[in-house]
C-alpha cells in the first residue's frame, strides 16, 4: 500500500480504477497555502508554498519551462502535478486541464488545485469538503489558494500582496507567502516551504530551465528561511557571473560581480576571497592584502588554496606579489 501526504498529515492511499484516483484514508487532516504565477515581462513561472508538514515542496509544487506550473494540495493528489504538465503540453489551457483533472478524480471534494500555463492563463479549484478555512482567488496570471487556515482572510491577503508587489517573480512569490503568514497562516503552525521558478521558454537543458529550486524541509520559521535562502541565491548569482567573467578574462566585470556578492554577504569568506583574488589580478594589490589577511586569520585553508591558484592561472601575479599575499 503506497503512502503519501497531503501538505499536512500522511495518509494511506486507496487505489480506485486509475492510478490518478488517490483518495484520503482515516486521517483527513490537511493544510497548505500556495501561489502559482507567471511574470508577464520575463515569462518566468513559479510556485511558492508553506505548510505545517515536512517537505511540502516534494508533493505540492510542480513546474516545467515553456509549459506551466501546478500546485496540488489539500488531500493532495500527486498525479495532478505530472499529469497536469502533460496535458498542458498538448495545448490545453490551465482551465481545461483543471476541469479535466478534477472531473476524473473521485476525491475531488477534498482537493485543491491551481495551474498557470505558459501563456499566463490561470485556474484554481477548491473542493467543497476542504477543511476550513479554505478558498482560492484566481487573478491575472496567478492563483492563490489555502486550506485549514486560522482565518478566512489568508488567500485574500496573498492576492493583494502579490498584485501590489514589484520586482522579480521569486521575490513577489515570497511576498505572498509572508502575507499569508501575517494573516495567521496554518491553524497548526509552520514547518516547511518551497520556491520553484522556471523559464518561460524551454532551452531543453534542465539546469538552465529550472532557475530557482529552493526548499526548507523542517524549520520553525520556514517562510523567513526561504526568503533568506533566496537572498543567498541572488548573491551567488553574482558570484557565478563573476566566475564567467573571469573565464572570459573580463576582470573588471568580475570585480563588479564579486563585489556585489560580497556586499550582500560580507561575512561570507568565499565571496570575500574571490573579490580579493580579482583585486590582485587587476593590479589592486594594496586593496587586496587586508582582505587576504582577514580571510587567512579566519581560516588558514584559504592560504593553502591561494598557493594552488597560480599553477592553473586563476591568480595571475608574479612570485614576489604571491609571496607578499601569503605573508598576510
Amino acid at each position: 500500500m503506497k503512502k503519501f501526504f497531503y501538505s499536512s498529515l500522511i495518509f494511506v492511499s486507496i487505489s480506485f480504477c486509475s492510478p490518478a484516483q488517490t483518495f484520503f484514508g482515516s486521517e483527513p487532516l490537511a493544510h497548505t497555502y500556495s501561489i502559482v504565477a507567471r511574470d508577464p515581462q520575463t515569462g518566468e513561472m513559479g510556485v511558492a508554498v508553506q505548510s505545517h508538514w515536512f517537505s511540502v515542496g516534494s508533493m505540492v509544487a510542480w513546474g516545467e519551462a515553456g509549459v506551466g506550473v501546478v500546485a496540488t494540495q489539500s488531500f493532495v493528489n500527486p498525479s495532478f502535478g505530472q499529469h497536469g504538465l502533460e496535458l498542458l503540453k498538448t495545448g490545453k489551457t490551465a482551465q481545461e486541464v483543471v476541469d479535466e483533472l478534477i472531473a476524473s478524480d473521485e476525491g475531488r471534494d477534498v482537493r485543491q488545485l491551481a495551474i498557470v500555463d505558459s501563456k499566463g492563463n490561470s485556474s484554481g479549484y477548491t473542493g467543497v469538503k476542504c477543511i476550513s478555512e479554505a478558498g482560492h482567488i484566481v487573478g491575472n496570471g496567478y492563483s492563490v489558494q489555502a486550506n485549514m487556515m486560522l482565518n478566512n482572510t489568508v488567500w485574500g491577503a496573498m492576492s493583494k500582496a502579490f498584485e501590489n508587489s514589484e520586482g522579480p517573480l521569486a521575490e513577489r512569490l515570497i511576498t505572498a507567502l509572508e502575507a499569508a503568514q501575517n494573516e495567521g497562516g496554518d491553524i497548526r503552525g509552520k514547518q516547511s516551504a518551497c520556491l520553484l521558478v522556471v523559464r518561460g521558454d524551454a532551452t531543453g537543458n534542465l539546469w538552465q530551465d529550472r532557475l530557482i529550486d529552493l526548499r526548507v524541509e523542517d524549520n520553525p520559521e520556514p517562510v523567513s528561511e526561504i526568503k533568506r535562502l533566496l537572498k543567498v541565491y541572488r548573491a551567488y548569482e553574482h558570484m557565478n557571473k563573476g566566475d564567467l567573467a573571469v573565464e572570459k578574462n573580463d576582470m573588471i566585470l568580475a570585480m563588479d560581480e564579486y563585489n556585489a556578492a560580497m556586499q550582500m554577504f560580507p561575512e561570507n569568506l568565499e565571496m570575500k576571497y574571490w573579490t580579493a583574488v580579482t583585486l590582485a589580478n587587476t593590479g589592486q594589490i594594496e586593496k587586496s592584502l587586508p582582505m587576504f589577511k582577514e580571510i587567512f586569520v579566519m581560516d588558514k585553508n584559504w592560504k593553502e588554496l591561494t598557493k594552488r591558484l597560480s599553477p592553473v592561472g586563476l591568480l595571475t601575479v608574479n612570485e614576489d606579489i604571491l609571496k607578499k599575499i601569503l605573508e598576510q
